[in-house]
């Protein structure tokens, strides 16, 4: 082989070397043309430096078969810096126009807007721009109207101007408005004198209307009764109730007593009149118990009535505590004990019970003795046959204690006595 022709070989293998790798480099060409209005503007593709306009523009060659650019950055001193997206590449041999317009920065103005309290929306001629404090930026000199709005406040604007290379300041000080809502007051006993932050309403039963939505102290007065306050937290469009359970003020005839019960929601008798129920959130009392001794029942379906005796003091108040004991079911029954009169004492296998009339529950099945006693009256007393879950009866007529009498034999030797008295005085008188 000559010389000549591996000299040729050798060469052409290297032809087809450079332009594998040319082409794996970056093929074909196309051209983005920068239009710009300012001279010596700097051009960036994606961060990357690609020149400076010359003549109101500059070439910019890529690659058609390589990454092709997203961004275009152009800037100079003095002026705003552009961006903006980058239009399609452009195909081998073709050109992409892109025209790039800078303002001078000191053409622009900014407005700084605050608002009491903050978090306001805030709108520049009427267009959303952000939540207060905000600072909006870029805007030509001129006059701009600017709203501040927020939740539960009066909407605000301003009219603002703006100035060149200058921040303009406004600030929205915004008023609530005024929102309503409802108190529904009542109180045990009705007719107590209502007070809402220290001004009179009205007597109870009573609805207020058009209450500020916010917290409010609200008091009830009734003579004999102590004073009762609370504070309620009124809301907008909704009505809020108050239950007012008005405490007597003791006095020497009178007394109270306080109930509590284990479970709560148990009837609550005194001298066999119902009274109401205990609750969860404190004792329940009876107020204007007169001073003396009271019998106390308290009963709940499902458990053995609880009852007791209790003495009430004048301006005092006396305190029971029920643990109920679960009833089994059929295991018991009852005893309904009356008299004539009314009023008296009830005993059951010799155990206090109550005063007559009353229905005795939680009796358990069998004979049991019933004895009523009554002061001035003789005692009572009877067996009662109790079935399971039935209730017996016994009916006391008592009769009153006879008074006592003298004896046969007594009235003669009386006489006897008074005659000789009478004889022995007129001697006596002889004498003298």
């Amino acid at each position: 082989m000559s010389k000549t022709l591996v000299v040729g070989i050798t060469l052409l293998l290297l032809c087809i070397g450079i332009s594998a790798v040319s082409a794996e480099i970056g093929g074909d060409q196309g051209w983005y043309r920068i239009h710009c209005n300012v001279d010596g503007a700097s051009v960036y593709f994606d961060g990357e430096y690609k020149g400076t306009i010359s003549g109101g523009e500059l070439y910019v060659a890529v690659y058609t078969t390589g990454t092709p650019y997203s961004t275009i950055r152009v800037e100079r001193s003095d002026y705003r810096t552009y961006t903006a997206s980058l239009p399609k590449a452009p195909i081998m041999g073709d050109t992409a126009e892109v025209y790039a317009t800078l303002q001078p920065a000191e053409t622009y103005g900014s407005i700084y807007v605050s608002s009491n309290p903050s978090g306001a929306a805030i709108y520049l001629n009427g267009n959303y721009r952000g939540v207060a404090p905000l600072t909006i930026r870029d805007l030509t000199p001129g006059t701009y109207n600017v709203e501040a709005d927020r939740s539960g406040y009066q909407s605000d604007w301003s009219r603002v101007t703006v100035q060149s290379g200058k921040q303009s300041n406004v600030q929205f000080t915004l008023t609530p408005i005024q929102q309503y809502g409802s108190v529904s007051i009542t109180s045990s006993p009705s007719g107590a004198y209502v007070y809402m932050d220290g001004v009179y309403k009205g007597r109870t039963p009573l609805t207020l209307n058009n209450v500020a939505a916010n917290n409010h102290n609200v008091e009830l007065d009734l003579s004999g009764y102590y004073d009762w306050r609370t504070t309620v937290s009124v809301a907008s469009g909704v009505t809020r109730y108050v239950d007012a359970h008005m405490v007597a003020i003791p006095s020497e005839t009178t007394g109270r007593i306080d109930v509590a019960s284990s479970p709560t929601g148990a009837d609550v008798y005194l001298d066999g009149v119902h009274q109401g129920k205990t609750t969860s959130t404190g004792p329940f009392t009876i107020s204007n118990v007169r001073v003396g001794t009271h019998t106390v029942r308290v009963a709940m379906s499902g458990y053995h009535d609880y009852t007791t005796s209790v003495d009430v003091g004048g301006a005092t108040t006396s305190y029971i505590s029920a643990a109920l004991q679960p009833a089994s079911m059929g295991a018991t029954g009852s005893i309904a004990v009356a008299s004539s009169p009314s009023g008296a004492e009830i005993y059951i296998d010799n155990a206090y019970r109550g005063i007559t009339p009353l229905t005795v529950d939680g009796i358990s099945a069998g004979t049991h003795t019933v004895m009523v006693a009554l002061n001035g009256y003789n005692d009572w007393s009877t067996s009662v046959q109790v079935g399971a879950g039935s209730i017996a009866s016994a009916s006391a007529s008592l009769s009153p204690v006879s008074a006592p009498t003298a004896k046969a034999g007594v009235a003669p030797f009386a006489a006897i006595g008074a005659l000789a008295a009478l004889g022995l005085l007129g001697a006596r008188r002889k004498q003298n």
